[in-house]
């Protein structure tokens, strides 16, 4: 059967590794945790027993991005998918909640903070559930590299719904991660699946280079095909794409702040290879199907291997030889630690942005819980005498710890949908014959789907097909609006806010500082496993990367910079792992002194034992006791 499901929705005659393991465990009602590496087909492991079941598949993200690029996927496959994010209004939600209570939507994504309001708590009971699905499961660990605290309200939410399994995700998580994944979600003996995270088409390097742009151009000429470049602002972005398409490689930049139907359309045209190269920050990548990019390039160093694994992970999705490049500078190295010291802020200032976000929207304690409103960052500051930077970060800390959320709804489409029914409808335009072709028009447009829930529009394009200027489209709209005839959400051109949580005093606020402590103390040691990553010249690279994720293996992928550095040595790869192993393997019978150990191989191979040994003490494979002797760590 989920081959026929596989077959009929994505004409693939088999399945990845792991995935069949994976639906299996689901189907049988087990709890599920699966790590998959990006492009290791993560979202068959929830689509395909969703559809082999009766009723609604929920699926917690934590990017509104994400989720709308799913749910686009599984409509242009003919299955009935939506979303609930912040931004949109309370009768756009109750249609979407209604289609999932009637059975007419297969698959409801939200935010984890939509978990816990009393519309969704108070619907959720009746509907039919079949599988509870958690995407980007490590955000709810304190230990992840993405926390998002309102994950771990999901163990109270699923005591609604206790009969169904739930399936956590993830691309990328540390052994501590998936402990605490498990706990914090209550999952009830669970089934956990791994795959490696070695990619054996995947060429990692990194390349210490103060100058960047003719390295990243050299790259480029040597490797043709499409290519990501990860930078960290955005300003950054279309000063690199600018440089790019003056040296004849066309390429496009990306980033939150774009209005969405740009971002769609820049997309678009990397997708479809009009472009070849896009330049983006880490914005850019989650959840796009595009297999054929040949080179990821990050030419700023991201804050977490976790965040470079997944990203790096983009390139070769098609199975084909594929290469990952970091480069970097001490600049980048220090740049690091000062980003990890802006983004814990004074607990005191983090307050006083906290109550200064009340004042500005006028709400009172134990109010304003999921309101949206307008937010301009610039007036906010200007209004309080805020620091724009540290006021940044405050509210990035805020949102972190669950107390507001902010949305980048730049330029959201305009939205109708129509409250009356027929009858109504005809009603009002024999009483206001001005509206009669106007709403003929809309209909003609947007067809019956007005009727039952929220469609885009145009404003320009209806204009054109009226014969009036857009102000006149806008007016007319309104005016339905008015009269309780269609619910007009008007196109935005300012980010949302929201308080995810009734308000509180700011200084009764229950933030707790020891537990942020800490977590800048793991941002710290993430930072260092960067640093070292990317400055270490003898280990094989897809290995350093296996270790920070708890595999341990002694097979070198052989085709990273450090391997290909060690063949032209002279010492073919091979013959130099065979000799790693078996210095390994007489360690694990006893420790034994260097002398000891090269001589067990004789004087032809000594200086590729003394080589071998250096490179393991170096990765701290194996360390020097007081009495002179090697053993394993």
């Amino acid at each position: 059967m989920i081959h026929d499901i596989l077959k009929k929705y994505w004409n693939y005659d088999t399945f990845r590794p792991l995935q069949q393991n994976i639906i299996e465990a689901v189907l049988a009602g087990q709890d599920t945790l699966a790590l998959l590496p990006t492009g290791g087909g993560k979202s068959l492991c929830f689509q395909v027993p969703a559809l082999a079941q009766e009723g609604v598949c929920i699926v917690v993200t934590p990017l509104i991005a994400l989720m709308k690029d799913q749910v686009e996927q599984l409509r242009r496959r003919r299955i009935m998918a939506a979303a609930i994010y912040s931004g949109m209004n309370w009768h756009e939600i109750d249609i979407v909640l209604d289609n999932c209570i009637h059975g007419t939507t297969k698959f409801l994504y939200v935010s984890p903070e939509r978990l816990r309001t009393d519309i969704f708590l108070a619907r959720v009971k009746q509907m039919k559930v079949c599988l509870l699905a958690i995407d980007e499961a490590h955000c709810i660990s304190q230990w992840g590299y993405d926390f998002r605290p309102a994950y771990l309200q999901i163990a109270e939410f699923r005591k609604l719904i206790p009969n169904v399994p739930l399936i956590a995700l993830t691309a990328s998580a540390t052994e501590p991660v998936k402990m605490d994944i498990c706990q914090k979600l209550e999952m009830s003996q669970p089934a956990i699946f791994q795959a490696t995270f070695a990619r054996s088409n995947l060429s990692y390097s990194a390349f210490f280079e103060e100058n960047k742009e003719a390295r990243l151009l050299k790259i480029l000429q040597n490797v043709p095909g499409s290519a990501i470049i990860y930078v960290r602002n955005r300003r950054r972005t279309k000063e690199v794409a600018d440089w790019l398409n003056r040296q004849g490689i066309r390429s496009e930049f990306y980033h939150a702040g774009l209005p969405t139907k740009q971002r769609s359309d820049k997309q678009e045209a990397w997708i479809r290879n009009r472009v070849r190269v896009m330049v983006a920050t880490n914005a850019f990548g989650m959840g796009i199907d595009k297999p054929d990019v040949r080179v990821v390039i990050h030419i700023d160093l991201p804050d977490n291997l976790e965040a470079y694994y997944q990203e790096a992970g983009r390139a070769g999705r098609d199975g084909q030889k594929a290469y990952a490049v970091a480069l970097y500078s001490s600049k980048d190295l220090n740049e690091l630690i000062r980003a990890v010291d802006q983004k814990y802020p004074p607990i005191e200032l983090v307050r006083r942005v906290y109550q200064a976000l009340a004042n500005y929207y006028r709400i009172p304690v134990g109010g304003g819980e999921f309101e949206n409103f307008d937010f301009d960052l610039q007036d906010f500051t200007g209004t309080f005498g805020l620091p724009i930077s540290e006021t940044h970060f405050a509210l990035k800390l805020l949102e972190e710890e669950g107390f507001i959320q902010l949305s980048e709804a730049y330029n959201s489409s305009s939205k109708i949908h129509i409250i009356v029914d027929n009858r109504a409808l005809y009603e009002l335009q024999l009483k206001y014959p001005q509206y009669d072709s106007f709403i003929k028009l809309l209909l003609r447009m947007y067809g019956g789907e007005v009727f039952t829930q929220f469609v885009y529009i145009s404003e320009t394009a209806i204009g054109q097909k009226h014969y009036s200027m857009e102000p006149e489209i806008i007016a007319l709209l309104q005016g339905l609006h008015d009269k309780g005839i269609l619910v007009y959400d008007k196109q935005r051109d300012k980010p949302q806010f929201s308080f995810t949580t009734p308000r509180y005093d700011a200084n009764q606020m229950p933030i707790n500082a020891l537990a942020i402590e800490e977590k800048q103390k793991t941002d710290y040691s993430r930072i260092e496993a960067v640093s070292n990553y990317v400055q270490h010249t003898t280990r094989c690279r897809t290995q350093l990367l296996q270790q920070y994720f708890g595999e341990e293996t002694s097979q070198t992928c052989g085709i990273c910079d450090n391997c290909l550095a060690k063949k032209k040595k002279g010492m073919p790869a091979p013959e130099h792992q065979k000799l790693r192993s078996e210095i390994l393997r007489l360690l694990g019978l006893s420790p034994l002194t260097p002398q000891q150990l090269i001589a067990t191989f004789g004087i032809k191979n000594e200086q590729s034992a003394i080589e071998a040994i250096r490179e393991l003490l170096e990765d701290e494979v194996v360390i020097y006791e007081k009495e002179g002797t090697l053993r394993l760590k």
